[in-house]
């Protein structure tokens, strides 16, 4: 049986009145690609904000590898090994790409303030052991062309590509990715397609996706979770979640609208 990484169990939150997320309880094996789909206000980034500890959930729990997250605070979430990307791009722009990967490195890099200040051999190796690792993510993710430019100058698609290059600087075990193809055009949402299966195959990491481009979410997802308004809808493999229901309606109208276009198109 495949172990469990990441449990949400029965979780809801509130903002005032609107019920965000309504009683939503799913797992995330070690080792698989798990994605969250919906139409907008579906409540899928708010699951993402309550594993990032920016939301507390008004009820419910989530573990990860036996650790209760909810009684964790929010700047120890990557060091216990998970890292985030954002729908919208968070870079520091007027660094290199360089600069934005090492310090993804924060967590590996604790010396005291004394060792810091006389660049003891314990910081010297420290820095070398970060710069390593961050060449093998630059090598990883092709990116070397790009290594000493600043974010800023960069085209929309190698951002997208840099920005996921600092999560795995962080060496995370659950990786969580914020519609990843947004923004991205055909070529570069094939790219980032293959992106997801080396991070998942040659990696290990285990990851966490919210994505609305349903080609890429069939190419590289185990299992969706479909929801509507904060609820699940159905849960189970790409195919058989697009064939829900359900899931037709939330995403195209009622189920009768859906048979009329497709009778329009036959």
């Amino acid at each position: 049986m495949t172990e469990v990484l990441l449990s949400a169990k029965n979780i809801s939150v509130r903002f005032g009145g609107v019920l965000a997320v309504n009683n939503v309880s799913f797992d995330v094996k070690r080792g698989e690609v798990f994605t969250l789909i919906g139409p907008n206000g579906a409540g899928k980034t708010t699951v993402f904000n309550l594993i990032s500890r920016i939301y507390a959930p008004t009820t419910g729990s989530i573990e990860f590898d036996g650790k209760l997250l909810t009684a964790q605070p929010p700047h120890r979430i990557a060091s216990l090994g998970i890292a985030r990307t954002f729908q919208n791009i968070e870079l520091f722009e007027h660094a290199t790409v360089l600069h934005n990967l090492l310090i993804g490195r924060h967590t590996h890099h604790s010396p005291g303030l004394w060792s810091e200040m006389f660049f003891t051999g314990k910081v010297r190796a420290a820095e070398i052991a970060a710069r390593e690792k961050v060449e093998e993510v630059i090598d990883f993710l092709d990116l070397q062309h790009h290594r000493d430019a600043l974010v800023a100058g960069l085209p929309y698609g190698v951002r997208k590509v840099v920005e996921l290059a600092r999560a795995l600087c962080t060496e995370p075990r659950l990786l969580l990715l914020d519609e990843p193809s947004s923004g991205l055009n055909v070529e570069e949402t094939e790219d980032m397609a293959f992106w997801i299966q080396d991070i998942q195959h040659e990696l290990g990491v285990t990851v966490l996706m919210v994505e609305h481009d349903m080609s890429l979410v069939s190419k590289v997802s185990d299992r969706v979770l479909a929801m509507n308004q904060g609820e699940m809808l159905a849960m189970g493999t790409p195919r058989e979640v697009q064939a829900d229901p359900g899931v037709v309606e939330a995403y195209l109208g009622s189920i009768d609208d859906v048979s009329a276009l497709r009778r329009e198109a036959a």
